[in-house]
């Protein structure tokens, strides 16, 4: 018998299977599609999609013919010609079941699936290893900016001791917008999901849970240990006020929400981990204070390769789309020439610190009485814990006397006993916002 898969050329045709088709699964249709003769030349062999998986069979799909879709995801990945996986549904169930069924018998995988990778990574690499296939994840961080493959490939010859960047369009949108125009965060929420960056329900990015997400995943990768999202200490956005906006602009600084992920020497010694996502103040000759809007960047440092930047759209149908494609490449050009990506690598098995025993740098804005003395009083609290002022400004006078204090760094522990210290003084009024500061050496 013929097999079907074998096309005129004489090269045996990919079978795909495409997961979802919501905007990023449209895309990837339409370009698989699109460039079909461009992605065989490439591949070596015709990519053929086999069937898309959808929610509902009556919404009209342009350009799909109907006879593609099925709403049983779990008979496609079960398919005899279907050689690589698509998954682009989002969640942890049934995608979780879906990915491993689909490497346990032996196919390929790429993903989108942040949410999932940051808690199950080592469950499907194993499945991945076991059965000797791949698993692509590019887009899960960062959309159309390449920093999964340098991070395993161009610098796996390397020492990686930190990876900080903005990988949340939404929140990076939200916080560009109240330094440039001075408005509030309810305000600047609201006009985020009016432009379609906010989704009807925003915790997940205003709250710091998708890029403590990409944090896992990105320690995981930079220092060969497995790190889960519950490893990730977590801030969101929902408390920067506008009055913070215009504080760091005073001291020379915007405010971004970061995803940090470096490796520490503990006074014994020993390696660690601090993976870490809050708001902080980053001064304006940061590389990072620079981006706006919806983009994404992430900043690597290397032992070797130095500092390495990566900026782009880390979001949308076709920049993720794009990714996702150069993993269905790479995975297909390895089941034509029969070679495979990199594993799961987690040899180094670096315990993760306690955020307590980060050192970090503060931001503490208050409102104090309008007397002699506040100062001194305040300093003390800082001073008697061994922590260092780096400067102090006074704003105000009467019932609106404020003031603000950044500390050189210190152990984050120290830091935060301290601003509770400050709560309780009768001199202190109330204490306003308390921020990072990140991006200094001091």
């Amino acid at each position: 018998m013929t097999d079907s898969r074998i096309n005129d050329n004489g090269a045996r045709a990919i079978g795909v299977a495409v997961l979802g088709m919501g905007n990023v699964g449209t895309e990837v249709v339409r370009i698989l599609t699109d460039n079909a003769a461009d992605l065989q030349a490439r591949v070596g062999a015709p990519l053929e999609l086999r069937g898309v998986a959808v929610r509902n069979l009556n919404v009209p799909r342009d350009g799909v013919d109907p006879a593609l879709l099925t709403d049983k995801p779990e008979d496609l990945v079960a398919r005899d010609d279907v050689d690589i996986v698509v998954e682009l549904i989002g969640g942890i169930d049934p995608p979780r079941m879906l990915i491993r069924e689909s490497l346990q018998s032996g196919k390929s995988v790429v993903t989108a699936n942040k949410a999932l990778l940051a808690d199950y990574t080592g469950e499907l690499a194993t499945a991945a290893a076991g059965a000797k296939v791949d698993l692509y994840f590019e887009a899960a961080v960062a959309g159309a900016i390449p920093v999964i493959r340098p991070l395993m490939q161009s610098l796996a010859g390397d020492t990686v001791n930190r990876v900080a960047g903005i990988v949340n369009g939404t929140t990076n949108f939200i916080l560009s917008a109240m330094d440039a125009d001075g408005s509030d965060y309810e305000e600047t929420l609201a006009e985020a999901g009016r432009l379609g960056y906010a989704e009807a329900d925003p915790t997940a990015d205003v709250e710091g849970y998708d890029a403590a997400a990409k944090a896992a995943i990105l320690a995981s990768i930079s220092f060969h240990s497995r790190v889960t999202a519950l490893n990730v200490y977590r801030e969101g956005i929902s408390k920067i006020t506008a009055a913070d906006l215009v504080s760091a602009q005073a001291l020379d600084c915007t405010v971004k929400l970061l995803s940090i992920c470096e490796r520490i020497v503990g006074e014994d010694g020993q390696q660690r981990i601090s993976a870490r996502v809050y708001p902080a103040l980053v001064p304006l000759e940061h590389p990072l204070a620079a981006v706006n809007g919806a983009f994404n960047a992430v900043v690597v440092e290397a032992e070797n390769a130095g500092r390495l930047m990566f900026y782009g759209q880390g979001a949308g149908g076709a920049p993720t789309a794009s990714a996702v494609l150069g993993d269905l490449v790479m995975a297909a050009r390895n089941k034509v020439h029969g070679g495979r990506g990199p594993l799961e690598s987690t040899y180094a098995s670096l315990p993760i610190a306690p955020m307590g025993d980060v050192r970090t740098r503060y931001y503490v804005s208050m409102r104090v009485a309008d007397r002699a003395g506040v100062l001194a009083t305040v300093a003390g609290e800082f001073s008697s814990r061994g922590i260092s002022i780096s400067t102090v400004r006074q704003e105000g006078a009467g019932d609106d006397a404020r003031l603000v204090v950044v500390t050189h760094r210190a152990p984050d522990a120290a830091l935060s006993e301290t601003v509770a210290a400050l709560e309780k003084l009768e001199a202190v009024l109330s204490v306003s916002s308390v921020l990072r500061l990140e991006g200094t050496n001091e």
